[in-house]
């Protein structure tokens, strides 16, 4: 039977790229995307679902569906303090998922980080960890968290630590897998291919194969 997707974070890099790939895959017959602005994309499968998150009544609404994929994602900088982006990189995944979990949603998929642990020294990738933690407490049937490196791809916004890595990339081969840029359409496709057969439990990516 056809799926309904629900993307949370469908204006970055993954989010979108996810978007235009659900939309052709015959699997999934409706995509809500859960936006703060209209997405650009047209599609008759598609729904722009333009809320508040803090609107409890529009997010019980929504987050209905088989599946989410979560792929929100900011940076310091661009949240403007570490209060700010621990509200958008945990607060707003957990919030959702808490929602979606209650009304039924069984598969939930989460872009995290390599390196997420919440014991972890450095702000950004314990706070990563200390959303895994939380969605792991929730009760999902299955549960991925996607942990790529630097991501490649075209992104709106300028990303040095990614421009970097792309320069790098051929090098960065001498490094474990995990560690290595991977392309954001791999990670994407990955997210798909995981969710046509979900595994009961808790599961760690690292590591893509392009």
């Amino acid at each position: 039977m056809p799926k309904t997707a629900i993307v949370i974070g469908g204006s970055g890099l993954i989010g979108n790229l996810l978007i235009r790939a659900l939309l052709q895959d015959e699997a999934y017959s409706s995509v809500r995307a859960l936006v703060r602005k209209p997405l650009a994309i047209q599609h008759p499968k598609l729904t722009n679902l333009v809320l508040r998150f803090d609107d409890e009544n529009a997010l019980q609404i929504a987050l209905t569906g088989d599946v989410v994929f979560c792929c929100v994602g900011t940076t310091i900088k661009k949240a403007g303090s570490q209060a700010a982006f621990r509200a958008v990189d945990r607060d707003l995944p957990l919030k959702c998922a808490a929602v979606a979990h209650k009304n039924g949603v069984r598969h939930f998929q989460l872009v995290s980080a390599v390196g997420a642990k919440a014991s972890s020294s450095n702000f950004y990738l314990r706070t990563k960890g200390e959303t895994e933690n939380g969605l792991r407490e929730i009760g999902f049937e299955s549960l991925y968290f996607l942990r790529p490196s630097f991501l490649l791809g075209d992104r709106a916004e300028v990303r040095i630590g990614e421009q970097i890595a792309g320069l790098f990339a051929p090098l960065m081969r001498i490094f474990p897998k995990k560690y290595r840029p991977v392309k954001a359409a791999t990670v994407a496709g990955k997210m798909i291919g995981l969710d046509k057969d979900p595994q009961p439990g808790v599961h760690v990516i690292e590591g893509f194969d392009d």
